[in-house]
């Protein structure tokens, strides 16, 4: 989700004062109020040094599953799945990407790397055999997973899902302010650092109208999700916590999708769900389409009447139903 609006970009020393003070003991308090969790927060270690910190919704003996959130975003992106998850038995552990919330920073990563990172947590979490639910950015890390390590997965979900960028008609149908910011990924990445300064920037220091002002170009489904308080405040939580260690991650992120993934969606082997609204501008339906005909195995749904948030918040059951 790209936030546009009125907001100027900041001097650099002064968004780098609202992300390095200003905004981390909020973004704490906001992390610990919505998730439940006490300090410490739940983290793994990597053999590399980092850690991945992560955070359990659901039924803790249920269907193992990890959650991989958008972009940007972070683990508390998941708590909406908490009812839903227990419910139907899932274990849901949803995990920060490298540099999100209090997950480690790896410069220089790349999509490919994900695999790795995914199969030492797994391997920490003791589970042999797994699914994945990626939505929105986390639609790509799916698919590297469902690439690389098809023989651990019991099956992909990908939940509106961003789909390659350099496929034919790509970006038809994309909000404007996302489509400028994957062009500036690929050919100019120093505006992608200015634009995720401004949307930090906006989020320190008044959350509620720079959401006011993104919703402006949505569709009316997603309006109505937007216009309720508690969806509002989780995303909030979310997108705060996926700027706890300022916006390199975020950097990282947006010029990983600008760019070639480094592997083909037909070459993908484990069996994908995919799941995509028809209304969606932030994630195009042409991007669901196209991940639909090319990846081999690939069970599609299409809903008529859904936009990005509306398909995530609001179908989530259907989600699980696709596992």
């Amino acid at each position: 989700m790209f936030l546009d609006g009125e907001y100027g970009v900041p001097p650099w020393g002064a968004y780098h004062q609202i992300l390095e003070t200003g905004s981390r003991s909020s973004v704490w308090s906001a992390s610990n109020q919505l998730v439940g969790s006490p300090e410490p927060i739940e983290h793994i270690d990597l053999s590399d040094g980092r850690i991945l910190s992560l955070a359990r919704f659901g039924d803790p003996e249920g269907q193992p599953v990890l959650y991989f959130h958008g972009f940007p975003g972070s683990r508390l992106e998941a708590q909406f799945s908490d009812q839903a998850a227990g419910q139907a038995g899932v274990q849901i552990v949803a995990v920060d990407r490298p540099g999100f919330g209090r997950s480690t920073r790896k410069p220089g990563r790349r999509l490919l790397d994900w695999p790795d990172d995914v199969l030492e947590l797994t391997k920490a979490l003791g589970w042999d055999h797994f699914s994945i639910i990626g939505v929105s950015g986390g639609g790509p890390y799916a698919a590297a997973c469902a690439l690389s390590i098809p023989e651990r997965l019991d099956r992909v979900v990908i939940v509106c899902g961003l789909g390659p960028l350099d496929a034919p008609g790509a970006t038809d149908g994309m909000m404007r302010g996302n489509r400028i910011l994957f062009w500036c990924g690929r050919y100019f990445p120093l505006l992608v650092w200015l634009m995720m300064a401004r949307m930090a920037s906006s989020l320190a220091t008044d959350s509620e109208k720079a959401f006011e002002k993104s919703a402006r170009e949505l569709p009316e489904p997603d309006r109505a999700v937007f216009a309720r308080h508690e969806v509002r405040k989780a995303l909030v939580a979310s997108v705060r916590e996926a700027f706890h260690q300022g916006t390199r991650a975020a950097v990282d992120d947006a010029l990983i999708y600008a760019r070639p993934w480094g592997f083909k969606l037909e070459d993908v082997r484990a069996p994908v769900a995919l799941l995509q609204g028809e209304l969606d501008v932030n994630v195009p339906p042409s991007m669901g389409h196209y991940q639909a005909t090319t990846i081999p195995d690939c069970r599609a749904s299409f809903f008529p009447e859904d936009g990005h948030f509306s398909l995530s918040f609001d179908r989530f059951n259907e989600v699980i139903a696709a596992l």
